[in-house]
């Protein structure tokens, strides 16, 4: 049997009849994972920047914290902002060696 790579669309055509899987990508998002650092560090520091960009007050109610998302999302989306990886894997040896011992050669 052979397997396929079940994370592109064509691997639902491969498991289902054409009319069940275009049914079913058409109830997929995709996202995909990024080559560096994980998504969810990356949301993690999205939601940081929103608590500090927009959240650092006091909001009267649910329709006035929806405005003031959706007016800061639509501004980092429009200034296309990106997560910078300042914390190169040298610096994470050196900073953090207990959790990243160098092993001596026998």
């Amino acid at each position: 049997m052979k397997r396929s790579n079940t994370h592109k669309p064509s691997s639902l055509y491969e498991a289902f009849a054409p009319a069940e899987a275009r049914r079913l990508l058409e109830r997929i998002q995709w996202h995909y994972t990024p080559k560096h650092g994980s998504w969810l560090d990356m949301a993690e520091i999205e939601l940081s920047v929103l608590q500090r960009q927009c959240l650092n007050r006091r909001i009267p109610d649910p329709e006035t914290l929806s405005e003031e998302i959706a007016t800061w999302e639509k501004q980092r989306n429009e200034l296309s902002v990106r997560v910078n990886w300042r914390f190169a894997t040298q610096d994470a040896r050196s900073k953090m060696k207990k959790l990243y011992p160098i092993l001596d050669p026998l």
